[in-house]
């Protein structure tokens, strides 16, 4: 049973439309990523479901409960986070101050869920007294996924997570998205690094000019000719 239920979805922002009839669905614990190319929608489709561009048409359901139109604050509560590709720390603050705004909705830090996101994150323990502005990229990062786990979401939604990293660095962080995968959180992950994605992923959607053109698993997409021609470079 899916967890995550997008039908017919139209959106956009003000009055510029991106996305038409689009459907995409996330299981339990599935690793589910959206590829395609520059402009085709990808990450309008993932901020769509947590209530960040302008609705207009169909429905997004999680855990069969309608979230259409609810606001991010709203969509936080119901266990979905979101992690966007740009500006997605707070600079002047710490590590660890990085880490506790991930729990903002909170009445009080939970010790447990800073504890698991360092063992997650072995670096951030080690610099969490350091402003997260000077941190390399990738440990900007892992600052920002670790301060979407502060909550446990039941669903991450992850934006380009290895844009502008050294070549050498994107495999340790798809390690990471991985293990957070493999402790039980669901996720969606729009990612520019397609091959490398669908490799891990469990299933993958290809949107094209704000549509869905494929859908199956990571390695069926990796092993369709035409996908590979189109979309992956041969």
């Amino acid at each position: 049973m899916s967890m995550l239920d997008v039908n017919g979805l139209d959106a956009g922002y003000g009055d510029l439309q991106i996305l038409s009839d689009v459907d995409l669905t996330v299981a339990e614990e599935e690793y589910v990523v959206i590829v395609g190319p520059n402009g085709a929608g990808k990450s309008t489709a993932m901020k769509s479901v947590f209530g960040l561009t302008t609705y207009m048409g169909g429905s997004v359901e999680f855990r069969e409960e309608e979230i259409t139109g609810r606001t991010p604050d709203e969509i936080i509560h119901q266990g979905i986070g979101y992690v966007p590709q740009n500006d997605n720390v707070f600079a002047s603050l710490t590590v660890e101050e990085n880490l506790e705004m991930g729990a903002y909705i909170l009445d009080e830090v939970p010790e447990d869920a800073l504890e698991s996101v360092y063992d997650q994150f072995p670096i951030l323990r080690e610099r969490k007294d350091q402003k997260a502005g000077s941190m390399s990229g990738g440990q900007q990062q892992m600052v920002a996924m670790g301060r979407a786990l502060m909550l446990d979401p039941d669903l991450l939604l992850l934006d380009e997570p290895s844009a502008g990293l050294a070549p050498d660095l994107v495999d340790e962080m798809f390690d990471h998205v991985d293990a957070i995968n493999d402790n039980g959180t669901a996720l969606l992950v729009v990612e520019q690094n397609a091959k490398k994605a669908l490799r891990r992923c469990d299933r993958g959607y290809v949107l094209v000019q704000g549509q869905n053109r494929y859908v199956d698993s990571g390695d069926a997409l990796l092993n369709d000719e035409e996908v590979r021609q189109q979309f992956l470079g041969g």
